[in-house]
């Protein structure tokens, strides 16, 4: 009994299943230890930013995350009240106010995440050097693939909204 070749298109269209699957599962899971430190799910997401980025500045972290500066305003007040990153001023140059990840994110958020980073690496634990490399390679264009789709999908969104404005004030002039 011989096996079907599974065509390019087959496996792309598997893959990309699969992509979902996996990221609708990290939402959840995301939103799962949102609600268990009582944050919300935006907010858990930028504070997974500073802490793989390091101390950065509120402008730095709306660029990442495609967020108006006001929204991360709000993101970054709410951090500091739940005790897990504060403002500081940048030592080189004190105009400069930083966004840093305090000790309580070890403490608290770090553990609830410890299942699915062991998973992960049970997953991961699969694959020789070669093929890991290939997998890096794959998850960092794959991210560059998504932030040009959120700006893409950020500019349509401002475009529509912007000709939504300019029918409603023709529409009000004509009525």
């Amino acid at each position: 009994m011989s096996r079907r070749q599974v065509s390019r298109n087959e496996l792309v269209a598997a893959l990309n299943h699969a992509m979902r699957d996996a990221s609708g599962q990290g939402v959840l899971y995301s939103q799962a230890v949102a609600e268990r430190l009582g944050i919300n799910s935006t907010d858990l997401e930028c504070l997974d930013i500073i802490v793989m980025r390091g101390p950065v500045t509120a402008g730095e972290l709306a660029r990442a995350t495609g967020l108006t500066t006001g929204a991360i305003t709000g993101v970054i007040d709410r951090l500091d009240r739940a005790g897990f990153a504060k403002r500081e001023h940048d030592a080189a140059d004190r105009r400069k106010v930083l966004v840093r990840a305090l000790p309580a994110v070890e403490r608290r958020v770090v553990p609830l995440f410890k299942p699915m980073e062991h998973a992960a690496m049970s997953a991961l634990s699969a694959y020789d050097d070669k093929e890991l490399a290939l997998l890096l390679n794959f998850f960092v264009r794959t991210h560059e693939a998504a932030v040009a789709a959120m700006a893409t999908l950020r500019a349509e969104t401002t475009a529509s909204k912007k000709g939504k404005a300019r029918r409603a004030k023709t529409a009000s002039v004509r009525g």
